[in-house]
């Protein structure tokens, strides 16, 4: 499994962002994502390798092709940071709305 600075590392390619998200609907051999991308084998190849080691995708031999599958678990390990991170950004914008409705209560309340 890769770290989640080599999931978002990864994911910062356009290209590699594409295979993901297109993985997310279905396997597919390399073949196939040449296709869908025009771009190289080895071009897409070394892409592949990059999100393997990443730990975001896997990929098996199949007879002569090579069969590529999306990892849920690296995408719901970075899902989870997200989510704690969303949550101490929520946490921060309610103490400013608190501390915001304070500082604009009359001179008359506050004294209260």
């Amino acid at each position: 499994m890769g770290s989640l600075n080599q999931s978002f590392a990864a994911l910062a390619d356009p290209t590699r962002l594409g295979i993901v998200a297109h993985l997310a609907r279905s396997e597919a051999t390399v073949s196939q994502l040449v296709d869908r991308f025009a771009l190289t084998q080895p071009t897409i190849t070394s892409h592949l390798n990059v999100l393997e080691e990443a730990g975001l995708i896997s990929r098996t031999r199949v007879a002569q092709t090579r069969v590529c599958r999306l990892r849920a678990e690296e995408l719901n390990r970075i899902s989870d940071w997200l989510t704690q991170l969303q949550s101490v950004f929520e946490g921060n914008y309610r103490r400013l709305d608190k501390l915001l409705q304070e500082l604009n209560q009359p001179q008359s309340e506050k004294k209260k």
